[in-house]
C-alpha cells in the first residue's frame, strides 16, 4: 500500500469523523441552550411565587383588619378568604410541567384579584377603616405587591415566549423533540376585568 492511498483513506474516514464531531457539538450547543432558556423561566417563576406567597401572606391581616370596621360585609369578607385559600392550594400545587396547573393558578389568582378589588371598593363607605393607619400601611404593601406580582409575570412570560420560540424553530425543535422539551405554558390573568393592577386612594 502506497503512501498516497493511505492518505486518501486517511482522508475518506477524516471527513465523516469531522461531520460526526461538529453534529455532535451543534447538537450539544442547542441542547445546552434549551437547558438555559428552561432555567431561565423557572427562576422566572419562582420570582412570582415570592410575591404571590407576601400577598397571601398579606391578606389575613387586610381581612382582620377590615372585620372590625366593616360587620356588614360579611360575604365580601368570607369570599376574599375563600379566594385567598384556592389560590394558595393552586400556588403550592402549581407545576410548570403541566399547564393546567398553571392555567389553574393564573385563574385562582384572577378570581382572588377580583374579590379584593370589590373589598377595595366597599372600603370606600368606611371612612374610619380607610383612615385606619394599619389598614393604610397594608393597603400600600398589597399595593406594592401587586406591581411585583405584575412585574414578575412578565418577565416569567418573556421567557416562557423565548423558550417556546426556541424549543419550536427548525434546527433546535429537532434536539427539542428528541430530549422531550415540553413546552412552557405563559401565566396569563384571564379576566381582563382584572389585569389593571388593584387601585388603593386615600383621600
Amino acid at each position: 500500500m502506497t503512501l498516497a492511498l493511505l492518505e486518501t483513506i486517511i482522508g475518506l474516514i477524516a471527513i465523516p469523523v469531522v461531520i460526526l464531531v461538529f453534529a455532535v457539538l451543534w447538537g450539544i450547543g442547542i441542547y445546552n441552550s434549551l437547558i438555559t432558556l428552561r432555567n431561565r423561566f423557572k427562576n422566572a417563576f419562582a420570582q412570582i411565587d415570592v410575591q404571590l406567597k407576601r400577598r397571601h401572606d398579606l391578606i389575613p391581616n387586610l381581612v382582620e383588619t377590615a372585620k372590625s370596621f366593616m360587620k356588614h360585609e360579611r360575604d365580601t369578607l368570607e369570599a376574599v378568604v375563600t379566594a385567598r385559600s384556592a389560590a394558595t392550594s393552586a400556588r403550592s400545587a402549581a407545576d410548570l410541567s403541566d399547564a393546567a396547573s398553571v392555567q389553574a393558578l393564573a385563574s385562582a389568582e384572577s378570581g382572588l384579584g377580583a374579590t379584593l378589588g370589590r373589598l377595595f371598593a366597599l372600603q370606600e363607605g368606611y371612612p374610619d377603616l380607610k383612615s385606619n393607619a394599619n389598614m393604610m400601611q397594608l393597603s400600600e404593601e398589597l399595593s406594592s405587591t401587586e406591581n411585583k406580582i405584575s412585574f414578575s409575570r412578565q418577565a416569567y412570560n418573556d421567557a416562557v415566549t423565548t423558550y417556546n420560540n426556541k424549543r419550536e424553530m427548525f434546527p433546535s425543535s429537532v434536539i427539542a423533540n428528541i430530549m422531550n422539551f415540553a413546552p412552557a405554558t405563559l401565566f396569563e390573568v384571564e379576566d381582563e376585568a382584572v389585569r389593571e393592577n388593584v387601585e388603593v386612594k386615600f383621600d
